[in-house]
């Protein structure tokens, strides 16, 4: 498949496009991989940029987000993916959250990345179309006709989270999507097999359970579960909890050099 990639890339080439990275560095380099998140569907860097990538930097995490092109199409957005993660100093981990999930996915049939985390992964679009018209059907319909995916705050976040900023989230999410959103990808192996991590939350009204067990059946694991939690765990009030694991597990599968 990754070969398949490449033919299409060379006869019908990824238009260029200048991509913005939000970067945070460690104070101490101590030759930890570079993460590299890739935000999904409806929201950019600037949900990683809110807690988790200064967080990240102050654990030694060299930390990146890529905000996705705009109008750019899955296969866009992983090249955007691939190249900028080419250009980091070491091999970078790679961590995807939603549809940014599914952008990680093809991108790592192409890079081999250290590591990847699927966060609330949407790799079956015709799975979340259906969680979405069940929770959400008047912000749903209008999208599945060219219309804007509009989200309520109890689609997207736990109970904990308070109204007011619940609010000023939604504010900043939501899009139009591309109808290969709501399609089945047939993804490639990831090159050099890297250790690969599914996090979510049972009470994810935007990727039900069993998506989750699949996504992380496929790359040989179980879902790490933050029950209690919605689909944007890195803006949830207890955003530190799956951020520590993502990085204790990442300790764990990549020591720090030295």
């Amino acid at each position: 498949m990754s070969e398949l990639l490449r033919f299409e890339d060379w006869s019908d080439p990824v238009p260029a496009a200048e991509r913005e990275v939000v970067s945070q560095l460690p104070d101490d380099d101590r030759g930890r991989p570079p993460l590299l998140f890739v935000p999904g569907l409806g929201h950019g860097a600037w949900a990683f940029a809110e807690h988790w990538i200064g967080h990240a930097a102050g654990r030694g995490f060299p930390a990146h987000a890529v905000n996705p092109r705009p109008g750019g199409d899955l296969r866009a957005q992983a090249h955007d993916v691939v190249q900028t993660a080419a250009s980091l100093p070491r091999q970078a981990v790679l961590i995807g959250h939603g549809t940014g999930s599914r952008v990680v996915a093809r991108a790592l049939g192409r890079y081999p990345a250290r590591a990847a985390v699927l966060i609330a992964p949407v790799l079956d679009g015709w799975a979340a179309l259906g969680a979405a018209l069940r929770s959400n059907p008047a912000g749903t319909v209008p999208a599945l006709f060219g219309g804007r995916l509009t989200f309520s705050g109890r689609q997207l976040f736990g109970p904990d989270l308070p109204a007011e900023e619940a609010a000023a989230h939604l504010e900043r999410i939501g899009a139009r999507p591309r109808a290969e959103l709501f399609s089945r990808d047939t993804l490639p192996e990831p090159v050099g097999g890297p250790p690969t991590l599914v996090v979510g939350s049972p009470d994810d009204r935007v990727v039900p359970r069993q998506a989750l067990d699949r996504a992380a059946a496929r790359y040989g694991g179980a879902p790490l579960l933050f029950p209690g939690m919605g689909h944007y765990l890195m803006l949830e009030t207890s955003w530190a909890e799956p951020i520590d694991a993502i990085l204790d597990w990442l300790d764990k599968e990549l020591p720090p050099a030295g």
